[in-house]
């Protein structure tokens, strides 16, 4: 084998010996060593391979196959710009501890620095937002055994790095690997001599989780409410399972692995200033990160409330500074006001009703279509949320379900690659036993991510169905100080943005069926079918925002006077 080949072959063999399953490649020149041995890798039945021709529709897609599986998920890119794509996932990654394996071809030492074509300054382009990062060096004849066990035991640390080993805080890391040419094999790539991996098949390092768990929070006070944000699904569910025994209302986002415990329309409850100031808690237990609503940010940062934070790993959510104490979960026991709880229950079941209510005369609007797709959805399931306006909607009006797998890009909550977070995680859950996805998004996200629609030959298709709402531009500004009167000479343009596209011809162009949303009584049949399918359903932004602030005004309405 020459140098190159060498080197690719060593570690797509150390990588799926670590775990790895699936891997995704954006085609390039420099990076053919490693595309080549990952097609080699999926012709001998160890791997599933999945092609994109654009760097940051790959990424998005790993991050979803790696979000949904849990496993480690490499995407592999050229040199340059192509390495600059997949930024945006990474910073994802990073924030919602997503392990995210970067391979990024680059250009020998001797062609850095020199204006040769396609080189950039690649190691450390990343910066903090990898927990791992090695510029692996150019593969050399002659140093075969001392260079296999450099490759190998790079390739096992950071996939034990990606997927929080010791520390406890999974996430990205970059591998950069220069490449000399003749980049194409010259020969048989054979695993055997100084390439050996491990006789018996195990990675070369192997690690077990370690890191010690924080020691519990006092289970005190009796008025405490749970505040669960976007967290690993293992942490929300024992999240909800404690609040369960506890008696103590839970505020849950989607994607929080606890939203089936939450009170519906918690964020409504919270914004009825009225109600909440005669039924404060004392404490506030917050679970993973929060990021949907302004009342919830409003309760963590009320001085009369204890907050206490209960973080995913090594790092916490406290946008309020407002923290006391940071720990575990704490041990069930402890006293209980059970009337007091009650009271929040109730008062999200008026709330519920009020809703529903508002919503009956609102058909051909965004907000009922979040309500409607999560009920229709089906069992088993997966359900993908977009940023921006579809996951508040979801947030505020859907009735919580337990038998979904909700997912959605919180860690910086950007509306890239969401059609491609949602594609991997499609391929992921269904694989793994689970039903079609379902994905939920704006038209802004929809168009954002359209190459995540494009499909190769011979590329996998998921059981995806696209749902969009489309209100011809950025409708979540209407609902926001940009949306007030004073501001509506500039509005369409910096902020509304109207497209003036027909979706469904957009989504058919790219090889996806697509139609208009169907009535709410077929949604379950037509969400079942799983796709790829794409719906579009027309809203207008101004109606959405005044529906908006009408459901605020029935939630208050519902309380007033308790």
């Amino acid at each position: 084998m020459n140098p190159s080949t060498a080197l690719a072959t060593v570690l797509v063999d150390e990588l799926l010996r670590g775990g790895v399953t699936d891997a995704v490649v954006a085609p390039g020149s420099r990076s053919a060593p490693v595309a080549l041995a990952l097609a080699a890798a999926e012709r001998a039945g160890r791997l599933t391979l999945h092609v994109r021709i654009d760097e940051r529709t790959a990424a998005f897609l790993a991050l979803g196959l790696a979000r949904a599986s849990g496993r480690p998920v490499p995407v592999l890119t050229t040199s340059g710009t192509a390495t600059a794509h997949l930024h945006a996932a990474v910073l994802e990654a990073d924030a919602s501890g997503v392990p995210l394996v970067a391979l990024t071809a680059d250009r020998p030492p001797e062609l850095r620095a020199t204006g040769a074509n396609q080189t950039i300054d690649q190691p450390g382009l990343y910066g903090g937002a990898v927990r791992f990062t090695a510029d692996v060096g150019v593969p050399e004849a002659g140093r075969e055994e001392q260079q296999n066990r450099y490759w190998r035991a790079l390739v096992a640390r950071a996939l034990l790095v990606a997927r929080g080993i010791v520390s406890g805080d999974p996430g990205p890391v970059q591998l950069d690997l220069a490449f000399r040419e003749p980049l194409l094999p010259d020969g048989t790539a054979a695993l055997e001599g100084p390439w050996a991996g491990r006789a018996d098949g195990s990675p070369w390092t192997v690690g077990e989780p370690g890191t010690p768990a924080p020691a519990p929070l006092p289970s005190s006070p009796a008025r405490t409410v749970v505040v669960a944000g976007d967290a690993p699904p293992a942490l929300g569910r024992a999240a909800a399972e404690l609040a369960r025994r506890q008696g103590w209302p839970v505020v849950a986002e989607p994607s929080s692995g606890a939203w089936d415990a939450g009170l519906r329309g918690g964020a409504l409850l919270l914004g009825t200033a009225g109600w909440l100031a005669a039924h404060r808690p004392e404490r506030v237990l917050v679970v993973g990160r929060p990021t949907l609503s302004r009342p919830v940010n409003a309760l963590l940062t009320d001085p009369a409330v204890r907050v206490e934070v209960v973080p995913a790993g090594s790092r916490w959510a406290d946008a309020g500074r407002s923290a006391s104490a940071v720990g575990g979960l704490p041990e069930p026991g402890g006293p209980v006001d059970p009337d007091w709880a009650g009271a929040w229950t109730a008062a999200t079941d008026r709330i519920g009703a009020a809703v529903d209510a508002v919503l009956a005369g609102a058909s051909s609007t965004a907000a009922r279509l979040a309500r409607d797709v999560v009920a229709a959805a089906p069992a088993g399931g997966l359900l993908v949320l977009g940023s921006s306006t579809p996951v508040r909607d979801v947030d505020r009006l859907a009735v919580p379900r337990g038998d979904l797998t909700v997912l959605a890009n919180r860690g910086v909550a950007g509306i890239d690659g969401t059609v491609s977070t949602a594609a991997g995680a499609a391929l992921a859950h269904r694989r793994a036993g689970g039903g079609p996805a379902v994905a939920l998004m704006g038209d802004l996200t929809f168009l954002h991510d359209l190459t995540g629609l494009l499909l190769g030959a011979g590329e996998p298709a998921p059981e995806l169905t696209v749902v969009v709402p489309d209100n011809d531009g950025g409708g979540i500004f209407a609902q926001l100080e940009p949306g007030r009167p004073q501001y509506a000479a500039d509005y369409d343009r910096v902020f509304g943005t109207p497209h003036g596209r027909d979706l469904v011809a957009v989504a058919r162009a790219l090889g996806w069926a697509a139609g208009e949303v169907p009535a709410a009584a077929d949604l379950p049949r037509v969400l079942a079918a799983g796709g790829p399918r794409v719906l579009v359903l027309r809203t207008d932004q101004r109606a959405e925002a005044e529906l908006a602030g009408r459901l605020r005004e029935a939630a208050a309405t519902a309380l007033r006077g308790e």
